[in-house]
């Protein structure tokens, strides 16, 4: 790909037009950083530790923490290192490979959702079939297929970027390699790769998002007919924090990825990125451990064990 382009880095502009700000920036983007991986990593441990969270439920839950957790390592280091940084270059490679790892991981993100939505309905609407519906054997054939079809649509919008011939600016006026701001850059007709691009995010956003929706409605219709307030009280629990996170995850990457390029406005798209590159994996562990009764339960079982540990010690 690099062959057909007289680029061989380029520059990520980022938040430079901030000056001095940026090193507050990077404070707060550090401490963001910080709790986003320990949040993942302590509902990857929690999971993994605790038998009581042995439930596809759970298992999916993991999955998607440590999908968002490699999401962030792909991105918010060099972010990071750019805010405190006058040299600001990505190779050619290197710059294909990060869109390549953050499409995919975003992606197997988004299919990973569509899943767990389909679980809460075989748990709810099917609970007779349940165990047969989301026996562990095909649990692991859905994660696999989320994560391999991640990443082959990554592979296919990577290929339809840096296929374009990149001859002139190489200034990418994001923090990343967002393909909105990088497919600007090509000197070349876009259209056929755009329209591609906008088709592959039709199928990646809409039609998980419309899954969940009709998930959804079945969820409701059976959840309204439960008798007891106390039941339908817990059923509705058990779906809260996946509608919360479904809401800002397709609300923020259809805000961007649903539109044509010259709709692009490098502020407000900023913003709308920093919302799902960052906000999006702070709120996963957030929300699942906040809301989550199970989670909170098995935390304070590890942090009792890990106490008689050290007392042990």
């Amino acid at each position: 790909m690099a062959n057909s382009s007289c680029v061989t880095e380029f520059l990520l502009l980022g938040f430079s037009s901030l000056g001095e700000l940026q090193r507050v920036l990077f404070v707060v983007f550090l401490c963001l950083y910080l709790i986003i991986l320990s949040g993942n990593l302590i509902i990857i441990s929690v999971i993994c530790l605790d038998h009581g969270l042995h439930t596809p439920m759970y298992f999916f839950l993991g999955v998607l923490s440590t999908s968002e957790t490699f999401y962030t390592i792909v991105i918010l280091p060099k972010m990071l290192i750019n805010l405190l940084s006058v040299l600001r270059t990505l190779s050619f490679m290197s710059f294909v490979f990060q869109m390549y790892f953050f499409l995919g991981f975003a992606v197997t993100n988004c299919l990973l959702l569509g899943v767990m939505g389909y679980d809460r309905y075989a748990a709810i609407c099917q609970p007779l079939h349940y165990a047969i519906l989301m026996s562990w054997r095909v649990c692991g054939q859905l994660a696999v297929t989320c994560i391999l079809g991640g990443f082959l649509i990554s592979l296919l919008g990577t290929i339809l970027v840096f296929s374009l011939p990149f001859c002139g600016s190489n200034k990418v006026n994001n923090y990343f390699c967002d393909i909105s701001a990088v497919i600007r850059l090509a000197c070349a007709d876009t259209y056929i790769n755009e329209l591609i691009i906008f088709i592959g995010g039709v199928l990646v956003l809409v039609v998980p998002l419309i899954f969940i929706c009709i998930s959804y409605g079945f969820i409701v219709s059976t959840v309204l007919k439960i008798s007891s307030a106390e039941g339908k009280r817990k059923a509705f629990s058990t779906c809260a924090s996946h509608l919360i996170v479904v809401i800002v995850h397709y609300g923020c990457a259809s805000s961007v990825y649903l539109r044509p390029s010259a709709q692009y406005t490098t502020g407000t798209d900023r913003l709308v990125t920093v919302t799902y590159t960052i906000i999006t994996p702070l709120l996963n562990p957030m929300v699942y451990s906040l809301r989550n009764r199970d989670v909170q339960l098995a935390i304070r079982k590890m942090i009792r064990k890990t106490g008689f540990s050290v007392k042990s010690l």
